[in-house]
């Protein structure tokens, strides 16, 4: 595991130099750009006879356990580190919009994506029972908080629009776990989805999330409390994600919202009563560090998975009109909802158009995908899961900063919105 570590840290730190010194895109996007066009040239190489790379790429996929390694090791951080860079008192300001989204928009996404998948599926003669459909509907239906956060700030979106999108983002994700586990445990059992009997696994596993990551993050505020060493309550603050996400699990709690509620509380009064000016710069420091550098590997791990994803020109196409599908959803449960009461939620009149194309998917959905059982079912949602995410990351994400633009064209032009977005 250490060899596999370093292979991937020696991986990164090249395509992350190489992205900043010629390619210069954002990091996440760059290095994903990079290694996925790696893992294209080793494809054709192998095609081409040449196979020992090729093969050292696959042999090496195969060595990382992708879900292992992105739900139970890198989430925990990430999903602390974002909710760290959010600002409790602008989310509380928009705390309905967020949970409208987070909960009600999640689970109206996830059956929309499954039916259209199922009925889509059946028209291009591809097999995909309904339980199915709906485990797709529910990994690519959350937005991803490790995909959105940076890209979405770096646009230079209006306050009210970062704020509502990163606490979606943080939500919904694990919203969307919730939702995978229990349709996943449904197929496991055999039986058809019990609607009543999965509310209650949802309220369970989402409302003990919630409230064990209050907990958690208070314990933590009151230890950081009585002590001023910007070391020790650095790792304090660590061992209480990493701690904390493992404890999660055996609680049979959302881990992802346990982490979210936790960042929220450290980030609030943690670092504003529980840290001087030094820890907290120390603290902030090495949270952005660690954050920026495990999102550089794990996009690095998209790229290469390519690899690992089933090609054929049906599937490619099945998955095109998934990717219209997804829009579509995102449209309808977050972009329509938001342009009909944009005026009641203080919030711009474009922000229909950034919610529906910021809402960027990432490495959870892959992860998601490929903790499936092995089979047919599986590969067919891998792929189509894979071209979404290349696609919303690519696409989506390098051009949200002119969406951004342009939705708050009307608000910069009558100064309600600077041009570097604020809130309004």
């Amino acid at each position: 595991m250490f060899n596999i570590a370093v292979v991937l840290l020696v991986i990164t730190a090249g395509v992350a130099y190489i992205n900043h010194r010629f390619v210069r895109l954002p990091t996440a996007i760059g290095v994903m750009v990079i290694a996925l066009v790696g893992s294209l040239v080793l494809a054709l190489l192998n095609g081409m006879g040449f196979s020992g790379l090729h093969d050292y790429e696959t042999s090496l996929l195969a060595s990382i356990d992708f879900p292992e390694v992105v739900l139970k090791g890198m989430l925990s951080v990430l999903l602390f580190a974002a909710a760290l860079g959010v600002d409790f008192s602008d989310l509380h300001a928009y705390r309905w919009h967020v949970t409208a989204l987070a909960v009600l928009g999640t689970i109206a996404s996830t059956l929309l994506i499954g039916g259209a998948v199922w009925l889509a599926l059946g028209w291009a003669g591809l097999s995909l029972s309904l339980p199915y459909c709906l485990i797709f509907g529910a990994l690519i239906s959350p937005t991803d908080p490790v995909a959105v956060a940076g890209i979405i700030r770096s646009a230079g979106a209006p306050r009210s629009m970062d704020v509502v999108i990163s606490g979606e983002s943080l939500f919904n994700d694990g919203i969307g776990v919730v939702l995978f586990a229990m349709l996943l445990g449904m197929i496991a059992d055999g039986g058809v989805p019990d609607w009543g009997h999965g509310a209650m696994l949802l309220a369970r596993e989402a409302g003990g999330g919630l409230i064990y990551g209050l907990i958690l993050g208070w314990i933590t505020y009151r230890i950081l409390r009585t002590i001023d060493n910007y070391q020790v309550e650095i790792l304090i603050t660590l061992a209480a994600v990493l701690g904390g996400y493992a404890l999660a699990r055996e609680l049979e709690v959302s881990g992802p919202l346990a982490m979210v509620v936790a960042g929220l509380v450290v980030g609030e009064h943690g670092r504003e009563f529980g840290m001087s000016e030094l820890t907290r710069k120390h603290h902030d420091e090495f949270w952005e560090l660690l954050d920026w550098m495990l999102n550089s590997v794990l996009f690095v791990l998209i790229g290469l998975e390519f690899a690992a994803v089933t090609f054929s020109l049906q599937v490619l196409l099945v998955s095109a009109g998934m990717i219209v599908v997804a829009l579509l959803a995102r449209l309808l449960c977050a972009g329509a909802p938001m342009a009909v009461l944009s005026r009641y939620f203080n919030m711009p009149r474009g922000a229909w158009q950034v919610l529906t194309w910021g809402g960027l998917r990432g490495a959870i959905s892959i992860a998601l995908a490929l903790s499936l059982p092995s089979g047919p079912s599986r590969d067919l949602i891998l792929s189509m899961t894979y071209y979404i995410v290349v696609f919303s990351i690519l696409v989506q994400g390098l051009s949200i900063g002119k969406v951004v633009r342009w939705a708050t064209r009307k608000e910069v032009e009558e100064g309600a919105v600077p041009r570097e977005g604020v809130d309004l």
